[in-house]
């Protein structure tokens, strides 16, 4: 073992607590070391202990969710990213993460930073990313700073985005106030490699060289790992030098560099500098490959004189990685990263053992076991307690016959305003500030879908990509609104005619100490188990995130609406038979696969119309959604049906309007009498997939759905334009859609 050097001061225990330590723990560090740590170790373990980096409140709960699949080639924990084998010798690499509380202080750096460190996460693995998607989450809209937030988490998406140019396949908005100080930012990238070139993010070989590449080290997000794990207060503007700062353009060269570096034999390992910058991917690496590190701070690239050795390894400076190069093959990276005008330095040398050791200025001035430190090592593992909130309690006790039913002309005006609703209407704002095709290499395609496409080049093959997860559901039933998430998810992805593979996900709650939050975060897990097995969707990896909440000054906290993100991909094996979303010819059939429910709840008609905040999860059956979702990709195989569609938030009428609006068809269809009409159209009872058909086409496709056992309904056919419920007149499709359209520009340009 080195001799750590006496002129850095032991670190106390008022000092622990502020990095976010809890006593008990700083008393475990001091018992694994054998003594009292230095400052700039505390740094070490205040980082890597923490919430973001060692999941020590979630990890139990995690190791229980399905992670093994026919088609898995990484599974979640192993490596950056994990891998779906995709067939032709390619693999597909994806994973989703959050950046929500940098972006709650600075939403333009905040979200731009989030999409730099995912795509990073992708291409470390040798992976080029394809496509981005994304999930936002914002307080009201009819609030000030909810629009300062939206504009700028948008414009740090586009921008960086655009710039690294990868385009935006798909995502989702939505609006609640339980967001309203902390907004949730959730960034999904996916990329393309070949199955026999995966770069592992594992150290090995004592002697082998470390390099630094990529950009220089600065102060920005020193701490930021630590910033993410409490609870956003009045005083967390102070943080705001734990927001790191981005550079698409060094990115982007990052990228090509690192890509032409994983076509050579140079390569032992490689991790992103993500959360905890060189400590994290350091001591990662080393307890992966169950090896050690000497690890020079002088060596390192810094934009800043005077850097004192913690700063330097707790900064989150962007456009860095960590890469293990064989011995001898040195000249090969140092090569390609000259060739493209970015730093790579080496700092060090992997040794034998288990500690890691940083020196500065010829002495030793921290040195960790790194095996003490990473998830599933010495991190601490906490089981925490849990209680069932009093409002789950009051939501079952909703009656629907409490809510009065509308008469018709209310109907039409609830039809109407349901359009115009913030988590309704037309994100197109938002959308237009992406590049959906820049990168075209791979033809990603606009057509409407439910899910996103992308073209896999050279292959007949494409990959369906979504993100999903309505809050509110999950809010008001934890378990059951969680396997909607990955229901729905899988829905998306099976409309389009591909077929569901994997899932990644992003597990936005509250504080993990408060009972009820970790209530529900059991709730979302344990219904996330049972759908991914139910439709052969293991997970792949992704991220907890917890502490979103806003502490109050009178020591209470407001959580956020558990958001558990699915982000799923989908294969699909011809892209020749690629379903989109809208009506094609006047006169088609429309059919509903799946019945109506007399079910209100948890829809946004009760929700935010009629204010009725307390409800169950609406309808929903696991079984008949798989049994649904093979029938809709059976319809498509075969040729039978022209669009598929499924019914979701705003129920019937929107998924039709929705259907309708691309080519300006309306639609003529007919109730069911044994449901409420506000219920028909404007409940969201879940396992419902509209399709459109030819009238020739009706015989097989009625026959098909015979032999699969599923019940379906003929709602009506196909206009020019006409919307007609019953007889009655609900307007014209290009009303609709004007008011679908314009709402959201309208109510931003009001505040």
């Amino acid at each position: 073992m080195s001799v750590v050097s006496t002129s850095v001061a032991e670190a106390t225990l008022e000092q622990a607590i502020e990095m976010g330590l809890r006593p008990e723990e700083f008393e475990m560090i001091k018992e694994i070391m054998g003594r009292t740590p230095n400052f700039t170790e505390m740094c070490i373990y205040s980082v890597m202990w923490s919430e973001h980096c060692s999941y020590k409140n979630s990890i139990k709960w995690l190791k229980t969710l399905p992670k093994k699949g026919p088609h898995m080639l990484v599974e979640a924990g192993e490596e950056n990213a994990g891998v779906v084998d995709i067939g032709d010798g390619l693999g597909c690499a994806f994973k989703i993460e959050s950046h929500n509380h940098p972006s709650a202080i600075e939403p333009y750096q905040g979200a731009a930073t989030g999409v730099g460190g995912i795509n990073r996460d992708i291409f470390t693995m040798g992976a080029r990313p394809i496509a981005q998607l994304n999930s936002l989450r914002f307080g009201k809209l009819n609030n000030e700073k909810t629009k300062w937030l939206l504009e700028g988490v948008v414009k740090g998406i586009g921008d960086y985005g655009n710039a690294f140019g990868i385009p935006v396949v798909g995502g989702e908005v939505f609006f609640d106030e339980s967001y309203q100080t902390n907004p949730l930012v959730n960034a999904m990238s996916a990329g393309i490699l070949s199955t026999d070139k995966i770069i592992s993010a594992t150290a090995k070989g004592p002697g082998n060289s470390v390099y630094i590449v990529g950009s220089a080290t600065g102060k920005d997000g020193i701490q930021g790992a630590s910033f993410a794990s409490k609870d956003i207060t009045a005083d967390s503007a102070d943080d705001l030098p734990s927001v790191q700062v981005g550079d698409p353009f060094q990115e982007k060269l990052l990228l090509e560099a690192s890509l032409e570096l994983a076509e050579t034999d140079a390569v032992v390992g490689m991790q992103d500098m993500g959360a905890a910058g060189i400590t994290c991917s350091s001591t990662e690496m080393s307890a992966a490959g169950k090896v050690g590190m000497k690890i020079d701070l002088d060596k390192v690239p810094k934009r800043q004189e005077d850097m004192k050795p913690f700063e330097i390894l707790l900064s989150e400076s962007q456009e860095r990685m960590l890469v293990v190069v064989h011995k001898g093959k040195e000249k090969i990276v140092e090569d390609i990263f000259e060739k493209w005008d970015l730093h790579a330095v080496e700092i060090g040398e992997v040794v034998e053992g288990d500690m890691v050791s940083f020196s500065m200025k010829g002495e030793v001035v921290a040195e960790v076991s790194a095996h003490s430190l990473v998830l599933g090592g010495g991190a601490p593992v906490y089981d925490r307690e849990s209680k069932e909130p009093a409002y789950y309690a009051e939501n079952l006790k909703f009656n629907l016959d409490d809510i009065e039913v509308p008469d018709m002309d209310r109907i039409k005006r609830i039809a109407s305003a349901l359009l115009g609703l913030p988590n309704i209407a037309s994100k197109r704002w938002v959308w237009e500030q992406y590049d959906t095709m820049v990168g075209t290499a791979n033809m990603c395609t606009n057509k409407p879908s439910d899910a996103g496409i992308v073209n896999i080049k050279g292959t007949n093959k494409a990959i369906a990509l979504t993100v999903d997860c309505n809050a509110r559901y999950v809010n008001n039933d934890p378990e059951i609104g969680t396997q909607i998430a990955v229901a729905e998810a899988a829905r998306n992805i099976s409309c389009t005619g591909a077929v569901p593979s994997a899932i990644t996900n992003c597990l936005n709650f509250g504080n993990p100490y408060n009972p009820e939050v970790y209530w529900q975060f059991e709730g979302a897990i344990k219904g996330m188990s049972k759908a991914c097995l139910a439709f052969g969707t293991p997970v792949t990896g992704g991220n907890v995130s917890f502490y979103n909440q806003t502490a109050k000054e009178d020591g209470s906290a407001s959580p956020v609406f558990p958001t558990p993100t699915i982000g799923m991909l989908g294969v699909m094996k011809d892209k020749s038979l690629h379903t989109s979303l809208d009506f094609k010819y006047k006169g088609d059939l429309i059919f509903m696969l799946g019945d109506s429910q007399n079910c209100l709840g948890s829809s946004e008609y009760l929700s935010t119309l009629l204010e009725v905040k307390n409800s169950p999860a609406p309808y929903f059956n696991l079984e008949e959604e798989v049994k649904i979702q093979a029938c809709v990709r059976g319809l498509i195989e075969n040729n039978f049906i022209n669009a598929a569609h499924d019914v979701s938030d705003g129920g019937l009428y929107t998924a039709l309007v929705e259907m309708g609006m691309p080519g300006l068809l309306g639609f003529d269809i007919v109730s069911d009498s044994e449901i409420r009409m506000d219920a028909f159209l404007f409940g969201e009872a879940q396992g419902r997939i509209l399709v459109s058909l030819v009238e020739e086409d009706e015989d097989n496709f009625l026959d098909y759905i015979g032999e699969q056992g599923i019940s379906c309904t003929l709602l009506g056919h196909v206009t020019k334009g006409k919307i007609h419920v019953d007889g009655d007149h609900f307007g014209f499709i290009n009303e609709a859609k004007h008011t679908f359209d314009t709402s959201l520009e309208k109510r931003m340009a009001a505040i």
